[in-house]
Formats: structure tokens, C-alpha cells, sequence
């Protein structure tokens, strides 16, 4: 499996407070024994920059570093990060920029550029942490952005219809946090967005799921085999690894 969605937390590094929340650790080696205590082999993922992360890229080179091959990182930007950081970025191992709607204020001007300066420069695509019920009124940014990924099934039934329809446009959506998402039912959400397009969904385990009301379950694999049926493969790999390019 490659877990297209990871939090890497290292107390050596440090955290800023979001909303006064603060994580315990979670390290390299604390996300290895949970896996393997899962039963579950993963050759490869995605090391995902959280809100009280800010923009440290520190964390995030050691802990691609830790990781080895196959582990790609997904990172906030600073408002004026130069075309220079961003290669040497890449040259790390990172491979997208993250927007992180729901936790911070965001310049809807300064993330079209941003986004669009990533992509020119090395070809990283835009995540989102967005609820799905807001996606309509990103349209306007959506439209310029030539390769995007919505984190943990758009959060809500409620923005499911406008979740399907990026979904048709090529974007990818990220089958993740389900103990966090608002979902009426998370089968029926999977089978749908896999409908669309059976490209689109990318399986993750948003270890060690801080914040959500329960964190990745081994049961979660279970919900995602039934809903995608043939397509488990590309679900649980082929499709994030075309994706960040792997």
C-alpha cells in the first residue's frame, strides 16, 4: 500500500499552536509500529504538512529522509517562499503544496499564485483541507489550477454533489479521515466519487488522526475494498503513485 496521507510529528521540531492545540509526537518510528500492528505493508506514502506545523520544512526533509525511497512530502509554502526553496523542495522529495482551509484564514490571490508558481516550477499539484460545501465558491480557483486533490472525502455528504463534480473535471480526492468526516455513509460516498472516475480516489491512514473523533482503523480497509471492488489496487496505490508521481 502507499498511504497517500501521513502526519509525521517530531518533538524535535517545533510546533506552533492552532486554536491552542497541540499534538503529542508522533514519529517515524511510532507510524512504523502502528502499521505493522495493523498487519498492514506499506511501500511508500505521502508525509502531509499539518496546521500546527506551519511552514517548517525542517520536519518535513528529516522525515522524508527517515522514510526512504517511495515517501513524498506535501508542504505549506510561506507567503514569500522563492522560486529557489521551492526546487530545493522538490529536490527533497516534497511534491505538492497543501491549503489548509479550515484551520487558517487563506488569500484566495495568494493561493491561485502560489499554486500556479508550484506547478510552473516543478510540477506540484494543490491539496486542499476544505469542506466539500465550499468547493462551489472556489470555482473561480479551481478553474486555473491544472492539477488538484481534495484531503478526507470533501469532510461532508452535504458537499457531495460539488465534490463529484470536480471529481469529473480530473480532480482527486483523498480517501482518508474517515473518523473525522461528516459523512452520512462512507461506503456509499467511495462508491460514488470511484463511479466518476476510478483514477480520482487515493487510500491513506491520516495516522496518528489528531483532532478526529477516532483515529484509522483497520476496518477502514474493509469499507474501501467493498466500495471499490476490482479497483482496490489503484486505490490503495496505482492511483497515488501515477499522482505524485512515483
Amino acid at each position: 500500500m502507499f498511504d497517500a496521507h501521513v502526519h509525521i510529528i517530531d518533538p524535535r521540531f517545533p510546533l506552533v499552536a492552532n486554536h491552542g492545540y497541540l499534538p503529542e509526537p508522533f514519529t517515524v518510528a511510532d507510524y512504523r509500529s502502528r502499521v505493522a500492528g495493523f498487519g498492514i505493508d506499506v511501500n511508500g506514502g505521502a508525509v502531509v504538512t499539518a496546521s500546527y506545523q506551519g511552514t517548517d520544512q525542517d520536519y518535513l526533509v528529516a522525515a522524508l529522509k527517515d522514510l526512504g525511497p517511495g515517501w513524498v512530502g506535501v508542504t505549506h509554502l510561506e507567503p514569500d517562499a522563492t522560486d529557489e526553496d521551492i526546487v530545493a523542495l522538490d529536490r527533497a522529495g516534497v511534491r505538492a503544496v497543501r491549503f489548509n482551509l479550515r484551520r487558517s484564514a487563506t488569500d484566495m490571490k495568494l493561493l491561485t499564485t502560489q499554486a500556479l508558481r508550484a506547478w510552473e516550477l516543478v510540477g506540484w499539484h494543490a491539496e486542499f483541507y476544505v469542506d466539500a460545501s465550499l468547493l462551489l465558491s472556489l470555482e473561480p480557483v479551481f478553474k486555473k489550477l491544472p492539477a488538484v486533490c481534495i484531503d478526507h472525502l470533501g469532510m461532508s455528504t452535504r458537499g457531495l454533489p460539488y465534490l463529484l463534480n470536480l471529481v469529473d473535471r480530473g480532480a482527486k480526492v483523498k480517501a482518508t479521515g474517515f473518523g473525522r468526516a461528516t459523512i452520512d455513509d462512507v461506503g456509499d460516498a467511495l462508491r460514488a466519487i470511484h463511479a466518476v472516475n476510478p483514477s480520482a480516489l487515493m487510500f491513506g491512514t491520516d495516522l496518528p488522526g489528531t483532532r478526529a473523533r477516532r483515529a484509522f482503523e483497520r476496518n477502514d480497509l474493509d469499507i474501501v475494498t467493498e466500495a471499490v471492488g476490482d479497483g482496490l489496487a489503484a486505490v490503495l496505490g496505482g492511483n497515488a503513485r501515477t499522482f505524485y508521481r512515483i
